[in-house]
């Protein structure tokens, strides 16, 4: 079976927001609601970082609200990188002021597109799910930004799993805020064919990371090479990159 290395990203971005220490939640906690502090700076950074992959999956990316100047960084990050395919889906607003996304940028144009909200004590997170390829062959890529609460995670995991179902070429990527080994991850992994990675790749805190809660996962057809973390110029966290043989039946349209 023929495979075709595709080089993938997952991204919390912070909406361009930079973080250096736990004490900046609170003394630059401003950035998060005025569109000022470098931002677009930031992205332009991160559009590099971007470009050097084939499919980028990104959490905290803001749609268009005052602090990103009504900036949606979804579309910018795809023309600044040179994408030709991207979507988001906006999930969380704060009274107009900050708005929140899922996004999805990818050289490889998707058969179709897909929005969850998922399901949490509080709403504001979502599943962006894209669809490559033809009928039940066909690559799933989805992106999720999970809750912090552990209840929360739970049934946004059952909900994936029931997604996902019993896809057999398929991409979970995105900010699950915990580990791998965290008891909620059993239920993605009993309902679906997604496989724990190999090895943790610490992300958090983008300054110190000593935890792994970023996550690129993968069914078993899928072989995944080159785990690191990047940094990704803003946000709390470090970026996920990855270098994925995909079969390329999957890919044919």
């Amino acid at each position: 079976m023929k495979n075709r290395r595709l080089k993938l990203l997952s991204a919390n971005i912070q909406a361009g927001s930079s973080t250096r220490r736990y004490s900046d939640y609170a003394t630059r906690s401003w950035s998060h609601v005025l569109p000022i502090g470098g931002k677009r700076s930031a992205l332009d950074t991160i559009a590099e970082l971007a470009g050097q992959h084939d499919i980028v999956g990104l959490q905290e990316a803001d749609p268009g609200s005052f602090r990103s100047g009504f900036t949606n960084q979804t579309h910018y990050l795809a023309t600044r990188a040179g994408f030709e395919h991207w979507s988001h889906q906006p999930n969380r607003n704060v009274g107009g002021l900050a708005s929140s996304a899922n996004g999805l940028l990818s050289r490889i144009r998707p058969t179709a597109i897909e929005t969850h909200p998922l399901p949490g004590l509080m709403k504001g997170r979502g599943l962006l799910l894209s669809r490559f390829g033809e009928g039940e062959d066909g690559l799933v890529v989805a992106v999720a930004h999970l809750s912090l609460g552990t209840q929360s995670r739970l049934s946004q995991l059952a909900f994936i799993a029931e997604v996902l179902g019993n896809a057999k070429t398929a991409v979970l990527m995105g900010d699950f805020n915990c580990r791998i080994d965290q008891p909620e991850m059993d239920v993605l992994f009993h309902r679906t064919r997604l496989v724990p990675p190999d090895c943790d790749v610490h992300t958090f805190p983008a300054w110190k990371p000593d935890r792994a809660i970023d996550h690129i996962l993968t069914t078993p057809n899928i072989h995944s090479h080159a785990r690191k973390a990047v940094p990704a110029a803003a946000s709390d966290h470090l970026a996920l990159s990855a270098e994925l043989d995909v079969p390329e039946a999957a890919l044919k349209a």
